[in-house]
């Protein structure tokens, strides 16, 4: 395999629940936006319908204190493990990476659950950086809608 395919992962444990964590990625991305508005300015559908694979879905974010832009097409939705793929096929990202995929599960545990993040991608160059900033924001915003989240129960 050569040095262009990167791949990040990272663990976040949450209160919520993995259910509830799972529809919003799912079906209502576009809520969370109104849970972190400095990280993700907007998140809008362009194709399909919300929850449905096959989707077109906009995201505006701030990555290393840049704004960005990322059309994402929703690859799967697997409703049984709480698991939702991404596959980015317009936007900054392919600038550098020529192939970029988010996928986010959460699984269930006591008083919460789990959230895997995986960053799969296929970089342009050997110059191009790991895609640090990007699993750091993920991070942040699980953090964040975890609160929100947290807060409605």
């Amino acid at each position: 395999m050569s040095s262009l395919f990167g791949q990040l992962e990272a663990d976040v444990e949450i209160k919520a629940s993995a259910d509830k964590f799972h529809d919003v990625f799912s079906c209502r991305p576009h809520h969370i936006s109104n849970v972190t508005p400095e990280k993700i300015q907007g998140v809008d559908l362009h194709e399909g319908e919300w929850g449905k694979p096959g989707s077109i879905v906009c995201w505006n974010y701030m990555h290393d204190g840049v704004a960005e832009v990322a059309k994402e097409v929703i690859e799967a939705i697997d409703d049984e493990n709480y698991s939702t793929t991404f596959r980015v096929i317009e936007g900054h990202l392919l600038e550098k990476y020529k192939d970029f995929h988010f996928i986010v599960q959460a699984t269930p545990k006591d008083g919460g659950s789990l959230v895997h993040w995986t960053l799969k991608y296929e970089k342009i160059s050997e110059d191009v950086p790991e895609a640090n900033g990007m699993l750091q924001l993920a991070i942040d915003v699980t953090k964040d809608l975890d609160s929100h989240l947290t807060e409605q129960a």
